[in-house]
């Protein structure tokens, strides 16, 4: 699906908003002044000035009204500090970069999913006015808004390590962090090959362990080739890849998250605090303890809470 964003007057939007008065939509975007779909395209206007269009006939009715927009370098999080080699640039956050995060690892409930998605920089303003950002700053129906708009504009791939699957793993004896360092490292190969022949500038990883110990996890596996690999915490505020990736990881995880409820019967909350103890538990009653493996992380301690607390609450 091609795109072109457009800076315009607030007196040309007004004009857009009339000229296309039979083709407005009822549902307009957080911080959008209209939107419309006229044929083969989606057009959502922004108080900032900026004019989005989406579509096959994105180009033929951007031109009806001016040249694209040029793009503008996102803002990183301040000075990027040193702290290993393969920490990176302070320019990163103007490259075209393919970043890759990871959601679901401290809930008890839920799979482990990880997306790597690429971002040109030439998308970076884009991204930055659909509101892309670190998603642990969004509310979920922020989160489910942004992933509709950006999954048909940037490349990516996203891995989903379902609950049987995680167990099964860490059972035979991998930890948390070889599965994470496994999942990036296949999301990656796939981003790369999706967009092949091109090359990003640079792969950013949301930092979960130290790169030795990331690259140790990957020992013996065919590894993601990059011109340069940088790892950093809090790696969304440092490019827009890993925001975008992030957000997409979030969108994935919420909805098998209401899937998990579906079967449920009933709504099972996130994170592994004491309300998660009492779904486990109302779970166990509910379709039986063999259940705990579809649903939740078995090596997590809220097992045996949520088993004890079943016998005081549910046992015979």
């Amino acid at each position: 699906m091609s795109h072109v964003v457009l800076q315009v007057p607030s007196a040309a939007v007004q004009e857009m908003k009339k000229h296309y008065q039979p083709f407005l939509s009822e549902k307009v975007p957080q911080g959008g002044i209209f939107a419309a779909k006229p044929p083969l395209c989606s057009i959502t206007a922004y108080k900032s000035g900026k004019v989005l269009f989406q579509g096959k006939n994105a180009e033929a009715e951007a031109g009806k009204w001016g040249k694209s927009a040029s793009a503008v370098p996102a803002k990183t999080a301040g000075k990027s500090v040193k702290t290993h080699s393969f920490s990176p640039p302070p320019e990163i956050g103007t490259m075209s970069v393919a970043g890759s995060d990871e959601v679901g690892t401290g809930d008890y409930f839920g799979p482990i999913t990880v997306v790597a998605a690429y971002v040109k920089k030439e998308q970076l303003a884009l991204l930055k006015e659909l509101g892309v950002k670190d998603s642990k700053n969004l509310k979920d129906p922020q989160i489910m808004e942004i992933a509709r708009q950006i999954k048909s504009i940037i490349p990516f791939s996203l891995l989903i390590c379902d609950n049987p699957k995680y167990n099964s793993l860490q059972q035979k004896g991998m930890s948390q962090g070889k599965i994470k360092a496994l999942l990036h490292n296949q999301a990656l190969k796939h981003l790369l090959q999706k967009i092949e022949p091109e090359q990003p500038e640079a792969i950013l990883i949301d930092q979960f362990a130290q790169p030795d110990v990331f690259f140790n996890y990957l020992k013996g596996q065919t590894l993601f080739q990059a011109n340069a690999t940088y790892l950093s915490t809090k790696a969304e505020g440092i490019h827009l890849s890993v925001a975008a990736a992030s957000i997409l990881a979030r969108y994935a995880f919420i909805q098998r998250f209401d899937l998990l409820s579906e079967k449920a019967g009933f709504r099972i909350p996130k994170g592994a605090g004491s309300l998660v103890d009492e779904a486990a538990a109302r779970l166990i009653a509910k379709k039986g303890f063999n259940a705990l493996n579809e649903f939740t992380k078995l090596h997590f301690a809220n097992t045996e809470k949520a088993k004890r607390l079943y016998e005081r609450k549910y046992g015979k």
